[in-house]
């Protein structure tokens, strides 16, 4: 079987490509360098080829035309690829049109500053699309109480169901845990002053006021919040949103104000489950660690809140519940075209509900303070 063939004819400014024989990978194909090699002094301005000679084929041939076409680009050298065969020629305009990755390999790094730049640029970017979808979603809400608002009540009730009552497992574990290990943490402490009985003020007021409400915020982030983004942003890449918008009917009040509505009002309640359960953990801990009888814990526990102290929680609870919820519709509404994309949404939702959750706590801890509650 002849091996690859590779010859070149000048005429005037025109060079022509022969290629002969087979141009398969692994037949020790000759390399582009050899045509610019006789080509490079001969002023040549236009480069054709003829491949009537070649009996066999496959990427190998591909990938030595790319190369090929790349010099062309780079001498400013017109390429002629009549001559080509048509299944070839068909290959390289496909390639062509579906642009190279880009991959670290693909240039120096930028410099500091315009890196510092960009990624300022880009949190401007973010905060400005987050404030306006944050006043859609006020003029979601103002249209709901208006009555203008149209969603379908069927999926809002699943919502609903998958807000709370599929919610209740994960968060009676959770919640349960956590109560369970403050009162251990606290009496370690207290048992070397004889204090146990305390135990019970620390758990009542930690879950009652923080712990309950964080937990059921974290939680619902991980879990709904991830949900709601990779829900949203399954429609935008499947472009379901896009279609919703050509009938008239608008995303925010459609799929955002339902899942908005829904988390606002199951977080409270969910807070309270959370409050019930932690102190049933710290129960736990002080009637079989602490020797505390189960109507001692509960009477203490009793003395030591007060309804100023689940209200706190609750308000907590529902300010978490809305930052879960637009974080999550937030980043599917902005998912690109990909699966990837959809992946990269869900986590970034979770991450930012997280980050919010803790800053809006620490702000309103410090609120709360300062107003006496």
């Amino acid at each position: 079987m002849p091996a690859a063939e590779l010859s070149l004819e000048t005429r005037g400014d025109v060079a022509v490509v022969r290629l002969a024989g087979i141009w398969r990978i692994g037949a020790g194909l000759p390399q582009a360098a050899r045509v610019w090699e006789d080509a490079g002094a001969a002023g040549v301005r236009r480069l054709a080829f003829d491949a009537s000679g070649v009996t066999e084929w496959d990427s190998g041939l591909l990938t030595f035309l790319r190369r090929l076409a790349r010099d062309c680009a780079d001498r400013r050298i017109e390429a002629d690829r009549s001559g080509l065969p048509e299944g070839v020629r068909r290959l390289l305009a496909l390639a062509e049109a579906v642009p190279e990755k880009e991959t670290a390999r693909g240039g120096p790094p930028a410099p500091f500053l315009a890196r510092v730049g960009g990624q300022a640029m880009e949190a401007l970017a973010g905060t400005r699309e987050f404030t306006a979808f944050l006043g859609e979603s006020a003029l979601a809400g103002a249209r709901l109480v208006r009555g203008r608002a149209r969603f379908p009540v069927a999926e809002f009730m699943l919502v609903l169901q998958e807000c709370g009552a599929n919610a209740l497992p994960i968060v009676s574990l959770v919640s349960f845990l956590v109560g369970l290990i403050l009162a251990f943490m606290g009496a370690i402490q207290l048992r070397q002053f004889g204090a146990q009985i305390y135990v019970a003020d620390l758990v009542g007021i930690g879950m009652a006021r923080d712990m309950g409400a964080i937990m059921v915020g974290v939680v619902m982030a991980g879990r709904t919040g991830a949900a709601f983004a990779a829900q949203l942003g399954t429609m935008t890449v499947n472009e379901e949103i896009d279609a919703l918008r050509t009938m008239g009917i608008s995303p925010m009040e459609y799929l955002v104000l339902p899942r908005m509505l829904a988390l606002m009002l199951m977080m409270p309640l969910l807070t309270l489950y959370s409050d019930v359960l932690g102190i049933l953990g710290g129960m736990f801990v002080g009637v079989s660690g602490l020797d505390l009888g189960a109507m001692q814990y509960l009477e203490q526990t009793r003395a030591a809140l007060s309804l100023r102290h689940f209200a706190a929680g609750l308000f907590k609870g529902s300010v978490y519940g809305v930052i879960v919820a637009l974080a999550g519709c937030l980043r599917g509404m902005q998912c690109g075209r990909s699966a990837a994309a959809v992946g990269t949404a869900t986590t970034s939702a979770v991450v930012m509900s997280i980050v919010l959750i803790i800053v809006s706590c620490g702000v309103i801890t410090v609120l709360y303070d300062v107003l006496g509650i």
